[in-house]
């Protein structure tokens, strides 16, 4: 049984890192294809069927912030990564105010893309079911109105620890990326963010330390993971 393809739509004027990120997501078991302008991108969404858009902000013809919202208008659902050589707080916001599923900033490595890739379509399959309660050993967590509950205990959680904490479920016994998980939720990797999201992991760890079986743990370089009861 022949396992169909991811299928990814790359929109980027460098024609030799859109041949570079074809070539890498096609080795990857990825079928990419490369459009050089938002114009030539938005009439192959129309006629394709993508998975997930990867889209260069700055492309001549059609900018990808103007392309997303013509994606949107098309096909609301499908995951959007903006790909920018700019970090500016406002340029972030304006992505994420479209619309966008996530970014990086030029230059990234082709693994980080892949990840982000991997990561936002487990995300979105799990929004598109909907799942909002999460079983960690006897805890209870209710990501929809940000509940967690050990037996008759219920803890009311913040926007940011609920967020945290469903992020940690939905790649359980695998790393949550730090730099994914701050862009998701701060929309912002700086330090100081960084240094909060330390604070709310410290937060979770006490909330849930009634189940010896649960560990929240520090991965080295690379971010944490939530290690739940067999």
């Amino acid at each position: 049984m022949n396992i169909p393809k991811i299928k990814v739509l790359l929109a980027e004027d460098d024609e030799n890192l859109g041949n570079l990120l074809v070539e890498y997501l096609k080795a990857r078991n990825y079928d990419a294809e490369l459009f050089i302008n938002g114009e030539k991108a938005l009439k192959n969404v129309i006629k394709g069927n993508y998975d997930i858009c990867v889209l260069d902000v700055m492309m001549p013809v059609m900018d990808g912030f103007t392309l997303a919202k013509e994606i949107r208008k098309i096909k609301p659902d499908i995951p959007i990564v903006f790909l920018t050589a700019k970090s500016l707080k406002e340029d972030v916001l304006e992505g994420f105010s479209i619309g966008a599923d996530d970014y990086l900033t030029k230059p990234f490595s082709m693994e980080e893309l892949i990840f982000r890739i991997d990561a936002i379509l487990r995300r979105t399959k799990n929004t598109n079911t909907e799942q909002k309660l999460f079983k960690l050993g006897e805890y209870v967590f209710d990501s929809e109105k940000q509940i967690l509950t050990y037996n008759d205990k219920v803890q009311k959680l913040t926007t940011k620890e609920s967020e945290l904490l469903k992020l940690l479920c939905l790649n359980k016994n695998n790393i949550l990326e730090r730099n994914y998980a701050l862009k998701s939720i701060w929309l912002d990797d700086n330090y100081y963010n960084a240094r909060s999201m330390d604070v709310y992991i410290t937060k979770l760890r006490k909330y849930l330390k009634e189940e010896p079986g649960i560990q929240i743990l520090n991965i080295h370089g690379k971010g944490f993971k939530l290690i739940l009861p067999q």
